[in-house]
């Protein structure tokens, strides 16, 4: 049966299983104007108060679904709203002092709190969502829900600058919050109604409630909200923001060389411009930025075939792009990201000639993004970005002449997405990248349809995406390449009981990579995962699950003389528990049978035919909340007669709170592989397998204090180490994959990397959306061909290796243009 007909019957039976349900009518909450004036201080003593309507009884969602909660702890909250803003407060009861978790952690840190939040659906989709949390020492979270987005739809990064007070009481705590119109995008109907729910965590007893009722069987929490009916006559308010900042660097590094200086310093500043077009988008822009102060990427030594992915951390590119996640298309450490030509530089450098500069990051002049949603659905994004002409520069060793060879020409990167969203929590979506870059370079556009269809009881889900990629000017005669991809998937999404299934298949001439994170083309692929989960606590357990799913993989074409086409298949199960302690346990187990790699020989045309293994494991996780808290996770892999391979991976992390202020939290993963087979080396006539032994491990302690809920300090120490100790070479056989012995091979291709960084940032918040910053980081890498056993000697000799010091003060102040109108006025 070919793919194409797998389509249609995953189709027909989708459209079989669409029926016509009754859902429960959410609540609803009349809404409220005040022309009282309210203090925000926590303390809900102002007269307005007194007129705003109540929602309490709210019901638990964890551990024990469908539990009103109980009177001592119940909560007291009420909503109303004027001209500026939205006003939303009450009182968390709880039975003493003591029975409130809190810590100082930071802005969107979470730690160890209870919180409260609200959650408004503006636009009532069922789809997209504002979130606004605050805790006990009024520490605030805000966060922007979408289908598909980060964190299972919850986007933290998202910021927005509001106002909140928190008062702890002898019998619990009292907040208020004040969120302004600015703070959030609505339409300009004269009167609406949002979709809108309350939550609750208390977090000792990880009791989590909502307002209106939500089970947790059922897809998605904004199908299940209640509505805040007869809003009037409010008004999207001009939203134009401004963050100038200044910043400046010292920076140090032993260079000891002539022309090159060991210290020196830089001067920066710019501004990030947020501007409401109208009430549904808004334009971002940074001008001139800098990412300076973000944290250090966790490096480490990569023995794959394919690229490592690293976290984004500049605050651009991580706030407010849920829309662009859409497709998987969109990687955005591209943008600035290594030179396409970088290693260019030391095949043009002339014999008698040495690169004495070759920067690994291109530099990005500007960023600019428009997002938003329109009242009947229609999201639309566009975010560009433009880097400039990143250069090496190669010196002549004896006439000390220097010329500059470009490793990446002026580049501009775009992405376009339209997400229109339908009826029953469902959306079609169109996403477009391109990559346009001057000269002579190749430049790259993707182009991708996406659906995602539930039915009216949000059980069934059948969605897919069919997308183009046209690499333009890529092959040597200049013509476009051209490749596809495409995807299907169907599956059960609500109940105790949850199943998917899905396809998905790329020619070998598809490629999103130059604007998004890709490995490999040429593969078609088939998945099966089943689920189940016990939801209803009982006897030890809060809460039970398990998984099963299997996997294959396929060439969609054979390569070259290749007559083979599997690549792997995997089969896994997975359980997990929570007891009433609120300890977490789990473990799974893989069997993977023989593999085909055709991508570790580094070589088209070549494979590994890899052995077959077992592997399972187990963790644990403590309560959270308790001072002194902790994870573990083991794993073990068994190859079956195959040069006796095995891999362990062991995790260990615990936290202990000194205070409400201060904690610490170390990390320590060890991954040894005994006789660890893998590429070594290659050249025309032969490629090098080697049976080695590779030893792993990574260090990592983070502390943090607090001094108030505007101000603290954190330090993050993070310590790798791996080894490479080869001990027997292998020719790999193309003909069938296997690997002959060789004793000929002497190259020294072992490997020692260590890298160690040193990131310490304090931050002051001294007005709404204004930061100080002082960041210090030291940063050391340290690589040799001779194999250090020691970890602890591994570690005196980084220390002991040259170290690059970085300090930077930088400054943002946030400037509204209608409070700098008010304060005319």
């Amino acid at each position: 049966m070919n793919h194409k007909t797998n389509f249609a019957l995953v189709g027909i039976l989708f459209l079989s299983l669409v029926v016509k349900a009754q859902a429960p009518p959410p609540k609803e909450l009349p809404a409220k104007r005040t022309t009282q004036v309210v203090k925000i201080d926590g303390l809900l003593n102002d007269a307005a108060w007194k007129d705003a309507p109540l929602m309490t009884n709210l019901v638990e969602f964890r551990p024990k679904m469908g539990a009103v909660e109980a009177h001592d702890v119940r909560t007291e909250a009420y909503l109303m709203y004027d001209d500026e803003g939205i006003y939303f407060g009450g009182f968390c009861y709880e039975r003493t002092k003591d029975s409130i978790a809190r810590e100082l952690s930071g802005r969107d840190g979470f730690g160890a709190n209870d919180y409260v939040g609200i959650i408004f659906d503006t636009y009532y989709d069922k789809l997209n969502g504002f979130e606004y949390f605050v805790t006990p020492l009024n520490e605030q979270w805000d966060a922007k829900m979408s289908p598909g987005g980060n964190n299972g739809g919850e986007d933290f990064t998202w910021n927005a600058v509001w106002k909140s007070g928190a008062v702890i009481h002898d019998n619990g705590w009292s907040f208020e919050m004040f969120i302004p119109y600015s703070a959030i995008r609505f339409g300009k109907k004269d009167v609406q109604n949002w979709g809108m729910n309350i939550t609750r965590r208390r977090r000792k007893t990880e009791q989590q409630s909502t307002w209106n009722p939500v089970d947790i069987n059922v897809n998605g929490f904004l199908t299940q909200e209640g509505l805040w009916t007869g809003i009037t006559n409010i008004k999207p308010p001009l939203r134009l923001q401004f963050s100038p900042y200044f910043s400046v660097y010292a920076n140090h590094y032993p260079h000891n060389k002539p022309g090159l200086e060991n210290t020196t310093t830089s001067f920066n500043g710019g501004m990030d411009v947020k501007y409401g077009i109208n009430q549904a988008f808004t334009l971002d822009v940074t001008l001139i930025p800098d990412f300076g102060q973000v944290q250090s990427d966790n490096h480490v030594l990569n023995l794959t075939p394919f690229e490592v992915k690293y976290n984004e951390y500049r605050p651009f590119f991580t706030e407010g792009t849920e829309l662009f996640s859409k497709g998987n298309l969109f990687y955005s450490r591209r943008i600035g990201g290594t030179p396409i030509h970088l290693y260019d530089a030391y095949s043009v450098a002339a014999p008698d000639e040495t690169v004495i500069k070759n920067p690994t990051e291109s530099k990005l002049i500007n960023a600019s993004k428009i997002s938003g949603r329109t009242q009947k659905g229609l999201g639309i994004g566009v975010l560009n970005a433009i880097t400039k002409p990143q250069y090496a520069t190669i010196e002549d060793v004896n006439t000390k002449d220097r010329w500059k060879y470009e490793t990446n020409p002026l580049t501009n990167y775009n992405i376009f997405v339209l997400n229109q969203s339908l009826k029953n929590n469902s959306s079609v979506s169109l996403v477009n990248t391109n990559v346009w870059r001057s000269g002579n370079d190749y430049d790259a556009n993707v182009t991708a349809a996406l659906f995602d269809f539930n039915n009216k009881k949000n059980m069934w889900n059948v969605g897919g995406k069919a997308a183009i990629s046209n690499l333009v000017g890529y092959e040597t005669n200049g013509d476009t390449k051209t490749g596809y991809n495409q995807q299907l998937y169907f599956g059960k999404i609500s109940g105790r009981f949850n199943f998917t299934v899905s396809q998905e298949l790329t020619d070998t001439k598809f490629s999103s990579n130059d604007l998004g994170y890709f490995t490999n083309n040429n593969f078609l692929d088939h998945n099966a995962w089943v689920g189940y989960r016990w939801t209803k606590p009982k006897g030890f357990y809060n809460r039970i699950g398990i998984n099963f799913n299997v996997y294959t993989s396929h060439l969609f074409t054979p390569i070259g003389s290749i007559d083979q086409k599997y690549q792997r298949s995997n089969f896994n199960f997975n359980g997990h528990v929570q007891t009433k302690k609120l300890l977490w346990f789990g473990s799974f187990w893989n069997y993977t049978p023989y593999q085909n790699d055709f991508y570790e020989p580094r070589t088209t045309g070549w494979f590994f035919r890899r052995g077959s293994s077992l592997s399972g494991g187990a963790w644990f996780e403590t309560n959270y909340s308790k001072k002194y808290s902790g994870f573990s996770e083991l794993a073990v892999r068994n190859y079956f007669n195959f040069y006796d391979q095995l891999n362990i991976d062991w995790i260990l992390g615990h936290t202990y709170r000194f205070s409400n202020k201060f904690s610490l939290n170390h990390r320590l993963g060890l991954n040894p592989r005994f006789n660890n087979i893998g590429y070594t080396w290659s050249d025309n006539t032969q490629i090098i397998f080697a049976r080695r032994g590779v030893k792993t491990v990574e260090n990592t302690l983070t502390a943090k204090y607090n001094f108030t809920n505007m101000m603290g300090i954190n330090l993050r120490i993070r310590h790798y180490y791996s080894s490479v100790d080869n001990k027997e070479f292998f020719t790999l056989q193309q003909s069938d994959g296997s690997l002959k012995p060789n004793s000929t091979f002497t190259t020294n291709t072992d490997q020692n990397v260590n890298f160690f960084n040193l990131d310490m940032v304090y931050t002051w918040q001294f007005a709404p959306g204004s930061f100080i910053n002082v960041v210090w980081k030291n940063a050391v890498f340290d690589y040799t061909d001779v194999v250090e056993e020691s970890y602890f000697k591994n570690f005196g000799n980084t220390m002991e290796a040259d170290q690059n010091n970085n300090i930077s003060l930088k400054v943002i102040y946030f400037l509204d243009y209608l409070q700098l109108k008010k304060k005319k006025t």
